[in-house]
């Protein structure tokens, strides 16, 4: 096999959960190979105020025990006034806020019931130029969730056109057309979603670790995806979604959603796309389009991929926490040069 290499330049991870407490000890320097991250705000409780988000960014840059790595701090959307949205966006760190509606996902259930009662907030938002990511599923049928919202991003697209809005964890080939049509609309998509199906996660034996929500969808939203990020789309941004679980809540009844993709990432990436023959574009695809459309200007790393094997362990133990990571015990074709 031909020596491949590339080299990224402060690659960036555009929708990441940490979790707190000593999970976050565990997954933080697992994910430290990105320059940086938007961390995800649904914690127990949920960071609804500047002082609990400089609170958890303290923790987190404790856990990162000085790594080069920024997170991006989210809060959880509520319904704000005018002095609310300011004091937020003068918070050192802050990037913008998570919208999630009403329980319909991991630790959700203070999330927006009605999209009316946020107009005041999302108007003034527009104005003050603070982005909004939303985690864009209905309470419908779990295969037609995000189809079922395509109706609520048009119309947020429609009456806030200063809103840089970013449908999150995007899993359709649906979705995908919005950003041809709305130029103030920007994507993430996470790994998983640009590799398997739900035939993967239940066509056969059910495999716990490959369940999240949204849920994969069908080959042909797959490949949709994967052409968009291979092709360069410039309002496609890579977002793992990495979602950390103990082993005993994915393996159990009523498993929680969520894939941890930290620790394969980039070797991943680098692998599908040298695949794919579209390895130039990866760099547009981990960093460049976000930092163009956000205006984000990340510390300076430089991350080595080369086609030499990575054995993935069979679970990442410490501080009392074991978490299954994506590929588990497998071997995958890209690592990181250390």
């Amino acid at each position: 096999m031909r020596a491949m290499e590339i080299t990224l330049n402060s690659p960036l991870d555009m929708h990441l959960h940490l979790r707190d407490g000593d999970m976050l000890k565990l997954t933080a320097p697992l994910s430290a190979d990105f320059a940086g991250a938007v961390i995800m705000p649904n914690l127990v409780p949920p960071v609804t105020t500047p002082e609990m988000m400089q609170g958890y960014a303290e923790r987190i840059e404790a856990a990162l025990d000085g790594a080069a790595f920024t997170p991006y701090m989210t809060l959880f959307f509520t319904a704000l006034g005018e002095k609310e949205l300011l004091a937020a966006r003068e918070t050192p760190g802050f990037f913008g806020f998570k919208l999630y509606p009403a329980g319909i996902t991991t630790n959700s259930e203070g999330g927006v019931s009605d999209m009316a009662q946020a107009d005041t907030t999302l108007h003034l938002m527009e104005e003050l130029g603070i982005p909004l990511l939303v985690h864009g599923e209905s309470h419908g049928f779990v295969m037609d969730r995000e189809q079922e919202f395509l109706a609520v991003y048009r119309h947020l697209a429609t009456r806030y056109p200063k809103l840089k809005l970013s449908m999150e964890h995007i899993t359709t080939a649906a979705a995908l057309k919005l950003l041809d049509e709305f130029p103030n609309i920007c994507a993430t998509v996470t790994l998983q979603h640009l590799i398997i199906t739900l035939d993967d996660v239940a066509g056969g034996a059910l495999r716990p670790h490959l369940f999240c929500k949204p849920i994969a969808k069908r080959p042909e939203d797959r490949d949709a995806l994967l052409q968009a990020a291979l092709s360069g789309h410039p309002r496609l941004f890579f977002g793992s979604d990495s979602a950390p679980h103990p082993r005993c809540r994915k393996e159990a009844c009523g498993c929680a959603a969520g894939v941890f993709t930290g620790p394969v990432a980039l070797p991943k990436l680098a692998e599908i796309f040298a695949t794919h023959g579209a390895l130039e574009n990866l760099q547009a695809f981990v960093s460049d389009n976000a930092c163009k459309w956000y205006g984000l200007a990340p510390v300076q790393k430089q991350i080595t991929l080369r086609n030499t094997p990575m054995s993935v362990p069979a679970a990442y133990r410490s501080y009392g926490q074991e978490v299954v990571p994506m590929y588990a015990g497998e071997s995958i074709g890209w690592s990181v040069v250390r």
